[in-house]
């Protein structure tokens, strides 16, 4: 699963600030709390608030906003300030079905790639344990080790499109984390690794089985999570 953590590499939109402006500051400081849970949906963020505690002045922050609300992020309310828009139902079906499509059929190919992937999931297994420890850094690790399958398969469509999901795949992992704590993220890392071991043997069958189980695993962890928190 991608699962939430300590991940500062915030995809931006085509159309956000760029460049070092205040607006573009205020854009990745704000986007980046959306996606890893750090402002959780349903919870309000004031203007005023996020310029003072930024020290800027109030323009960059509704700049932000305007570009996060156009990204479905935010929903504006005028002198009170801006809706964390919360994870819908849709959105976590819509997200999952494509991560099977995209993951079990990459999954089947990387059985195929020998031992270069198997040292890499390995390797990211391992960052995956030690994030748990530091209680830090685990989506970059979980990520690894998702993307390293995917890419193995050769499609570089496929790769992107993966790529394209980051976002929704993190909004999604902090509300299901959120609820499991630790005991979810070692149970991720505890399917990643016979997910691992099925690749390394080259079992093709068994690995589409592993991955499609593990994520319909985490797209029932996060319905709960939803659930629970609504």
């Amino acid at each position: 699963m991608e699962a939430a953590g300590t991940e500062r590499r915030t995809t931006e939109s085509p159309l956000a600030p760029t460049g070092g402006s205040a607006a573009a500051r205020v854009y990745s400081h704000v986007k980046e709390r959306l996606l890893d849970g750090t402002f959780p949906g349903g919870s309000l963020l004031s203007e005023n608030e996020l310029s003072q505690r930024l020290g800027l002045s109030r323009t960059p922050v509704r700049q932000a906003f305007v570009q996060l609300e156009a990204e479905g992020l935010l929903e504006l309310y005028p002198k009170r300030g801006a809706l964390v828009v919360p994870v819908a139902a849709s959105e976590i079906e819509d997200v999952f079905e494509a991560r099977l499509l995209v993951e079990e059929h990459c999954a089947r190919r990387a059985a195929a790639a020998g031992p270069a992937l198997a040292a890499e999931l390995r390797d990211a297994i391992a960052e995956q344990e030690r994030a748990i420890a530091a209680d830090a850094g685990f989506a970059d690790a979980d990520r690894r080790f998702h993307r390293a399958i995917v890419a193995a398969a050769g499609n570089a469509i496929l790769t992107r499109l993966y790529d394209a999901l980051r976002d929704r795949q993190r909004r999604i992992a902090a509300v299901a984390v959120a609820r499991g704590g630790a005991a979810a993220l070692e149970r991720f890392v505890a399917e990643h690794r016979e997910i691992a071991a099925a690749i390394e043997r080259r079992d093709a069958d068994e690995a589409c089985r592993l991955v499609a189980a593990h994520l319909r695993s985490a797209r029932d962890a996060a319905r709960g999570a939803r659930g629970g928190a609504a």
